[in-house]
């Protein structure tokens, strides 16, 4: 049995920013990597995808971005090789192509961490495998016809990739939507089922949006603080783009440029797919948000007399005049699945979640003595699950394990 005083369970961007942070306190410990280091950059993301935050919100904890577009969003290799300089920087003590089976506690104190490689054990642990680990499919996709291919968007490299023919993305958060723009663009004909996820401005009044929220303070609202409170966990993010420099996604352009919009997917039945009427609905939300999310921006620019360009409100500028609710699957070439991720916790044999299976806890740190979990989505901040808010969070964590180390010496 190899025994550490922490074993970071994870080697994305999280459990790397506890690695850094670990080191700087010189603390004995060990990342567990089940494939590669950051391998779902790697693996999980299309050919054209961007980031959708400016370059200047990665701030991993010792490689700030430093190149030359600050503003600019960097497109996938360039986020590989961002990442490639972190690992150097960090240069963690890691085991990757080890999985984690079981975590359990030990009789005699600290964890017993049984994997793939062996068993290992350690006084404390930190958690850090993000919440997204099990595609999310229907079971109904399991009945439509097998000449139609299926994949999830983690799946999804490019339109060429794809057979021949009409596509459907399910979904329209973040992936879906760019997804289908990704399509669209490239002359493929789509139908999107457009779900609840909100959407905002990329530039508004002479500045990124994200640039206004950072001033405003948004971004260093904790869950303690924000209105939702941890109901805030459960919002899907807002859709919007940094392709070609960023830009707004209008799904209400698409439409106007051929694109087939229909509701929620709600099932098969027979040979043909029916959807929930509520296509207008999901747009004027999507809408709603985006005006109230500049509304905000004008409060701030009137309230503090900044010089800006004039405000504006978004008048929608196609409308549905029906709700398609039917598709026949004949003719249907693939299917993306846009749906998102369930979180897997089944390895973890330990009593720390709620009923719905999420892990409790305060900033990551749990009521289980020396159990931590890091690099969930509002895990703090908004800022947790991504490049922006992770080092705070590891910071903190690494924190708090010096102090419980420093008890049990004392």
């Amino acid at each position: 049995m190899s025994h550490h005083n922490v074993i970071v369970v994870g080697g994305g961007q999280a459990g790397l920013s506890a690695s850094y942070y670990l080191q700087q306190r010189d603390i004995n410990h060990l990342v567990l990597e089940s494939r590669t280091l950051t391998h779902t950059w790697r693996e999980q993301r299309w050919d054209s995808f961007t980031l959708v935050t400016p370059n200047w919100q990665c701030a991993l904890p010792g490689a700030p971005y430093r190149g030359a577009e600050p503003h600019g969003f960097m497109k996938k290799n360039e986020v590989i090789a961002y990442l490639d300089g972190f690992i150097e920087t960090v240069r963690p003590p890691v085991r990757e192509g080890v999985t984690v089976q079981r975590l359990a506690a030990r009789g005699e104190g600290g964890y017993q961490v049984m994997t793939s490689a062996g068993e290992f054990s350690a006084e404390q642990v930190i958690v850090a495998t993000g919440g997204y680990h099990t595609p999310i499919i229907p079971r109904f996709a399991e009945r439509l016809p097998p000449s139609i291919h299926q994949l999830h968007s983690a799946q999804y490299r490019n339109p060429q990739s794809l057979p021949e023919g009409p596509v459907l993305v399910v979904g329209s958060g973040q992936s879906g939507a760019q997804i289908a723009e990704d399509l669209h663009l490239a002359g493929r004909q789509v139908h999107l089922a457009v779900g609840e996820a909100p959407r905002c401005a990329r530039f508004y009044r002479g500045r990124d949006v994200v640039a206004w929220l950072e001033d405003m303070g948004y971004y260093s609202i904790g869950v303690d603080k924000h209105p939702l409170h941890e109901g805030v966990r459960d919002n899907t993010n807002h859709y919007v783009t940094g392709r070609d420099g960023g830009r707004d996604i209008d799904l209400r352009v698409f439409a106007l440029q051929g694109m087939q919009l229909h509701g929620r997917l709600d099932d098969l039945e027979g040979g043909t797919l029916r959807f929930a009427p509520d296509l207008a609905a999901n747009l004027d939300n999507a809408d709603a948000t985006y005006n109230r999310i500049n509304a905000s921006i004008d409060k701030y620019i009137q309230e503090r007399g900044i010089s800006a360009p004039p405000g504006s409100v978004y008048e929608p500028v196609w409308r549905p005049s029906e709700e398609r609710t039917t598709l026949p699957v004949e003719g249907l070439a693939a299917v993306i699945w846009c749906i998102g991720f369930r979180p897997d916790f089944t390895w973890i044999d330990l009593p720390v979640f709620n009923g719905r299976g999420q892990p409790n806890h305060v900033r990551g740190v749990t009521a289980t003595r020396g159990l931590y979990f890091l690099g969930l989505p509002w895990l703090y901040t908004w800022g947790s699950g991504r490049f922006s808010g992770v080092a705070r969070d590891a910071e903190y964590l690494v924190d708090r394990i010096a102090a419980v180390r420093g008890g049990a010496r004392n």
